[in-house]
């Protein structure tokens, strides 16, 4: 066994090791899209669909075998649609990735807190807000529906944006870093949802939803019916009944420290 292993790593060339290498950037790269996601656990259901086929194929049972022979010819058609939110964050990730990154997200811890005190504020007066944090893909195409701030971030200027009859309140405000760089924002509704018996279905959740689906922002949401936080990412929404749990879940999500 390990002079196998010795003589393949002998003849080993470089192109070799680039193929491995690329070939464990893609699955990582895949398992970091469906970590945490309902694609892991469909993922894990087609992992066991193909154990099986390769278990039929070694132990010779041929009806067995090709009954799931035909159902993997359908395989792929299957990955698309259920994983078309994961796969449409994957080639959006790809097309717009933004490489400031770090210097970004060492300017938005400067001002997280002030979105927490601004999110604890209009919870607290129950008005509407809808905040999209920029995280590795680039919001510009969804900063150009809306009206050009290029501020600097703070709570009173978050409320001001969302106080009722502002110009610029039924939208969405993008933050890039330290920065509100658009308010106002349209962001796309999902072509599919799930919100649960525990959401009424407004547009600021169904719109939170969408961008969470297409990109990698987080995006906060105040109800201004309830004054009821949630937060969305990776095609989830969820509610934050205490601001303690907005605040671990965003910073673990952004990997703010």
């Amino acid at each position: 066994m390990l002079e196998n292993i010795l003589i393949v790593l002998r003849h080993m060339q470089f192109t070799d090791v680039l193929d491995i290498l690329l070939v464990a950037f893609i699955l990582y790269s895949i398992f970091l899209l469906i970590k945490d996601t309902k694609a892991y656990q469909l993922t894990s259901g087609i992992i066991l669909v193909i154990f099986f086929f390769l278990l039929t194929e070694w132990a010779r049972l041929y009806v067995s075998n090709r009954i799931i022979k035909s159902f993997i010819n359908y395989l792929i058609i299957a990955i698309i649609v259920l994983f078309q939110s994961e796969l449409r964050r994957f080639f959006t990730g790809i097309g717009s990735r933004t490489f400031r990154r770090p210097l970004k997200m060492y300017s938005l811890k400067e001002k997280l807190e002030d979105i927490f005190l601004a999110v604890d504020y209009l919870s607290q007066k129950k008005i509407g807000a809808l905040i999209a944090i920029e995280r590795k893909i680039d919001l510009s195409p969804y900063a150009e529906r809306g009206t050009a701030v290029e501020a600097i971030l703070s709570k009173d200027l978050l409320v001001s944006l969302f106080f009722p009859k502002s110009p610029l309140h039924d939208g969405a405000v993008i933050v890039r870093g330290n920065k509100i760089i658009a308010a106002g924002c349209l962001l796309p509704l999902p072509p599919t949802h799930t919100l649960g018996e525990n959401f009424i279905t407004r547009t600021r959740h169904l719109a939170a939803l969408g961008l969470a689906q297409e990109t990698d922002a987080a995006v906060i949401v105040v109800s201004e019916e309830t004054g009821e936080v949630s937060l969305a990412v990776k095609g989830q929404i969820e509610k934050m009944p205490k601001k303690e749990m907005l605040r671990k879940r965003l910073t673990e999500y952004l990997r703010i420290k």
